[in-house]
């Protein structure tokens, strides 16, 4: 018999997007200047500049890439890339769980493309020494969905045609990213900093830059999407200059998450606290006979995303488990997507403590109990 665990994690924000805001976060704490001012004004501009200039140095980002606040998150940003860009030559899509699926039906059945796919199930990699780097090649660098991540950018040549398309939303500030290896890459503030949502970041390498400067694609194209103008690219919007009219609120709150992650060390202490809670939630599962990781491979396995699976568990006891558990304020939102197998989700990005984690695996070990017996 398992007791009921008597402390709760002291914050049980567990969900894979939006995530956890970081520790000791405030609204009190955000600057407010900007609010109520517009966006092209000095200040807003400004403001808009630092987010951008923030971005670039933690991630260290190169100078040969540019960086831009657009609208619509991390699918506002992918899109816009996609719109932009593909059609010049033939396209590879790889998907694995449900937002390279998404990319996939964008290339499919909007652009009408007829890419080349390459699946595998959840849980699994695609075979990436399959990939035609002759074509543009789409892929998500982690499967939010999955917790299925590609293990490195060792697969992606340097010498390529085509180019490669990154989506990183739930990589970024966990693991690594080899910018040579990427042309293009998205994310969205909501996922490893706990930022909010709404605004995505798109990143451009040269070779994008002059993929956009060189060619037209035959569909028109919205104005939340137009890079170039007069076939040069708006270099504006990489420094601040929007498309459109962005939340300054939204913004002041990036800005302070990327402040809190330069304050503890920058990228390395942000990898760290991700492999930290990540390892923690492993050892528990690695401990357990009745609950096994979605990801098969450990070295294509997320620290930021993980999914489990509970093989003996009918789907309605593991979401009874999930009800549970946030009834108890224990963990909120855990449970899978709605298109993975059946199982739970839990978020071990950088700004989930570990302390937390290892609190809440004592309170899965009750909430089994609890619907098992």
């Amino acid at each position: 018999m398992t007791d009921k665990p008597a402390a709760l994690p002291a914050r049980p924000h567990f969900s894979s997007g939006p995530c956890a805001k970081r520790p000791g976060w405030t609204p009190s704490q955000l600057a407010i200047d900007s609010l109520g001012r517009s966006h092209r004004s000095k200040l807003g501009k400004a403001r808009l500049k630092l987010a951008i200039d923030l971005t670039r140095e933690i991630l260290g980002v190169p100078d040969t890439h540019r960086i831009a606040i657009v609208p619509a998150s991390d699918t506002g940003a992918y899109e816009m890339a996609m719109w932009t860009m593909l059609g010049a030559r033939p396209v590879t899509a790889l998907a694995w769980e449900s937002f390279g699926e998404g990319w996939v039906t964008d290339a499919v059945k909007q652009l009408k493309l007829n890419p080349t796919v390459i699946t595998a199930p959840y849980g699994e990699l695609p075979d990436l020494a399959a990939v035609d780097f002759s074509t543009d090649v789409l892929f998500t660098a982690n499967g939010t969905t999955s917790g299925v991540r590609v293990p490195d950018y060792d697969w992606v040549p340097e010498t390529r045609e085509g180019l490669t398309f990154a989506d990183a939303t739930s990589a970024v500030f966990a693991q690594g990213v080899d910018w040579a290896k990427c042309d293009v890459l998205t994310y969205s503030w909501q996922k490893v900093l706990g930022g909010e949502g709404a605004h995505g970041m798109l990143i451009l390498g040269p070779r994008a830059v002059e993929r956009l400067e060189s060619y037209t694609p035959a569909w028109p194209l919205p104005k939340i999407f137009r890079l170039v103008a007069k076939g040069k690219l708006t270099e504006g919007v990489f420094t601040g200059e929007t498309i459109n009219t962005p939340s300054m609120l939204a913004v002041e709150d990036y800005i302070d998450a990327l402040q809190w992650a330069q304050s503890i060390g920058g990228l390395p202490a942000m990898m760290a606290r991700a492999d930290a809670n990540a390892a923690a939630l492993d050892a528990w599962v690695q401990a357990r006979p009745w609950v096994e990781h979605l990801a098969k491979d450990p070295a294509s396995r997320s620290n930021t995303s993980v999914c489990l699976v509970l093989p003996g568990l009918p789907e309605d006891q593991v979401k009874a488990m999930v009800s549970l558990l946030e009834k108890e304020h224990a963990a909120y939102d855990i449970g899978a997507y709605r298109d993975a197998p059946p199982g739970l989700r839990i978020w071990c990005g950088a700004t989930v403590d570990t302390a937390d984690v290892v609190t809440l695996t004592r309170w899965l070990d009750w909430a089994y109990v609890q619907v098992t017996r």
